[in-house]
C-alpha cells in the first residue's frame, strides 16, 4: 500500500516551524507518522502544495502531515476501513469527549458536518474517488484527575481534569495541541493503558511483580515499567516510577524525581530535579532543583536552577534562566486564552495552562511569565526593571537583543514564514 502526504504550509506560532518539524514524544511529528504507518505502507509519495492525488488503482492512505495519531489509533482506523472495503475518511463525533474538550478547541483542521467532524486522513482501497464515508474512530475517552486543589480552582467546566484517550489522533494547529499531544494524548495515555491493561491481564501483572520482587524493587520501580538506554550513570538516591523511557548517555543524580516521563539522549538531570509527566528532549540539561509539570523541552535545552516549569512547551536551543516561574493558573477566574490556528486568541478551554517558549531563544533570570503567554522563536529576555513579569505575548521585535550594539551575535533562524528581509542573519 501506498500513503500520500499532504503538506500542511502553515508555521506554528511561536515556533515559526511546520507542524511536521516539530518534536511530539521527543522525535518529530514526520517520523512519528513514518514509524506508525510503517507497518502498513510500501512507499510514500509526499505532494506539494497544490499537486493533486495521483491516479493509481491500488490501496492507499492519504493525511496531512499536521496530523499526530498513535498506533493504537491507526490500526483501528485501518482495520475497521479494511472491513468496510469502501474510501472512508476519519471523522470525529461531537460526543468523543477528548475530541470535544481536547483536539477541537483552537483548532482549524477539521470540517464541520453536523455533528461529526472531518480530520484530514482517508483511505482507499481502490484509488482515489470523489465519493468517501465518515469513519468514526472511538477514542475511548476516559476523564482522569490531575489536580487535587480547592474547590474554588475548579471553573464551570468542571473539575481539573482530563478526558485521556486509549486512541489517539490530533491535528497540531497550535503550541497547545503539541502540550496536548504529549501530556493528555502521549504521557497520560500511556499510563492509562497501562493501568488499564494491569486490571485485565494477570500474567501482566504477575510477570511485573514477579520481576520487580526478582530485582528488589517497587512495583512502579521495576525493569517491566522503566526502560533504560545504554551508558547511563544513575545516582542509587534518585527515584523514577514508570511507565518511563530514558534515552541512551542519560545522567541522572542525586535526589532527582521522575515519574511516567520521556527523557531523550544524552540528556543530564542534576541534583534534586523533579520531573512529572514530562517529555525532555535529547541533549537537554537541567541543573540542581529545576522542576517540570507536565511540560515539553525540545531538543538541546536548558532549564537552569530552581526554575518551575508547569503545562509548558519550550523549543529546541532554547535557555531558561534561574529561578523563573512560568504561571499557570488565572488568579481572577477569567477564561485563559491562547493562540489558535488563526494566530488570534481565543479561549483555550483549559482552566491551567503554562506558557511556551519558541526556538532558539534565551530568557534571562527570574522572570514570571503569566498563563498561556508565548515568546517567538529567537528572542532574547534580559531581566530588568522595565520588565520582569511577562503579561503579554512577546515578538522578535520586542526582542531585548536589539539593544545591544552587537545585536548580531544573536542571529534569527526561525523568521516569520514569508519575511524576507533577515537583516540579523
Amino acid at each position: 500500500m501506498k500513503k500520500v502526504i499532504l503538506q500542511a504550509t502553515r508555521h506554528i506560532p511561536p515556533f515559526n516551524e511546520r507542524a511536521r518539524d516539530l518534536r511530539i514524544q521527543n522525535k518529530p511529528l514526520w517520523l512519528n507518522q513514518r514509524e506508525v504507518l510503517a507497518p502498513y505502507v510500501e512507499q510514500e509519495i509526499d505532494l506539494k502544495p497544490g499537486e493533486r492525488l495521483p491516479v493509481l488503482r491500488e490501496p492507499m492512505i492519504v493525511y496531512r502531515d499536521n496530523l499526530y495519531f498513535d498506533e493504537y489509533y491507526i490500526a483501528e482506523f485501518m482495520k475497521q476501513a479494511k472491513e468496510r472495503g469502501r474510501p472512508v475518511r476519519a471523522a470525529f463525533s461531537i460526543n468523543d469527549a477528548a475530541f470535544r474538550e481536547h483536539a477541537l478547541p483552537l483548532s482549524v483542521s477539521y470540517t464541520p458536518a453536523g455533528n461529526l467532524y472531518y480530520a484530514d486522513l482517508w483511505y482507499y482501497p481502490n484509488g482515489p474517488e470523489a465519493d468517501v464515508e465518515p469513519l468514526v474512530i472511538d477514542m475511548q475517552a476516559r476523564e482522569i484527575g490531575y489536580y487535587h486543589v480547592p474547590t474554588y480552582m475548579a471553573t464551570e467546566s468542571g473539575d481539573l481534569v482530563y478526558q485521556v484517550p486509549l486512541r489517539a489522533m490530533l491535528a497540531i494547529d497550535s503550541w497547545t495541541h503539541v502540550f496536548i499531544a504529549d501530556g493528555v494524548f502521549g504521557l497520560f495515555a500511556r499510563g492509562a493503558r497501562f493501568e488499564d491493561r494491569l486490571k485485565k491481564d494477570f500474567w501482566f501483572k504477575l510477570r511485573l511483580i514477579a520481576r520487580a520482587i526478582y530485582e528488589g524493587r517497587q512495583l512502579l520501580e521495576c525493569s517491566g515499567l522503566v526502560k533504560i538506554g545504554k551508558n547511563c550513570v544513575i545516582d542509587p538516591t534518585a527515584i523514577i516510577h514508570g511507565p518511563t523511557t530514558i534515552g541512551d548517555n542519560v545522567s541522572i543524580n542525586a535526589g532527582a524525581v521522575i515519574e511516567n516521563c520521556i527523557i531523550g539522549d544524552n540528556v543530564n538531570i542534576s541534583q534534586d530535579c523533579q520531573l512529572m509527566l514530562s517529555v525532555v528532549g535529547d541533549g537537554t540539561f537541567l541543573p540542581f532543583r529545576a522542576s517540570l509539570f507536565m511540560t515539553t523541552i525540545m531538543e538541546n535545552g536548558m532549564v537552569a536552577q530552581n526554575t518551575c516549569l508547569q503545562m509548558c512547551v519550550i523549543g529546541r536551543n532554547t535557555f531558561i534562566g534561574a529561578g523563573s516561574t512560568f504561571t499557570d493558573y488565572n488568579l481572577i477566574p477569567l477564561p485563559i486564552r491562547a493562540l489558535d490556528g488563526n494566530d488570534r486568541l481565543a479561549p483555550a478551554n483549559r482552566p491551567v495552562l503554562g506558557g511556551c517558549v519558541g526556538h532558539n531563544c534565551r530568557i534571562g533570570s527570574g522572570m514570571i511569565i503569566f498563563p498561556a503567554r508565548t515568546i517567538e522563536s529567537d528572542v532574547v529576555l534580559f531581566a530588568s526593571k522595565e520588565r520582569r513579569i511577562i503579561d503579554r505575548d512577546v515578538t522578535y521585535e520586542d526582542s531585548d537583543h536589539h539593544k545591544l550594539k552587537d545585536a548580531s551575535k544573536h542571529p534569527r533562524l526561525y523568521p516569520r514564514r514569508g519575511e524576507s528581509d533577515l537583516t540579523s542573519w
